[in-house]
């Protein structure tokens, strides 16, 4: 999978299950100032990451995610191992 891929499959987990537009998913957005997503949208973000990389994903490992791009290096470190 590469990371173009997962930022489509992300854009429209974050337009489904968080109505947020898929204009504002970019790479520089910050998940929490720029998207409103709080501590319990992150908690089922992660849920939604694990069906798409079938791996068990610690919130602790996403501690440090801060932006769209953060996130999308994560799991594209994750689904290429």
């Amino acid at each position: 999978m590469t990371k173009s891929e997962i930022l489509d499959k992300l854009s429209a987990y974050l337009e489904e299950y968080f109505e947020i537009p898929k204009s504002k998913v970019t790479l520089e957005a910050n998940l929490y100032a720029d998207l409103d997503l709080d501590s319990i949208d992150a908690v089922d973000l992660i849920v939604k990451l694990q069906d798409l990389t079938q791996q068990k994903i610690a919130p602790a490992e996403f501690k440090e995610v801060r932006t769209v791009g953060d996130l999308i290096d994560n799991v594209y470190e994750m689904v290429k191992k």
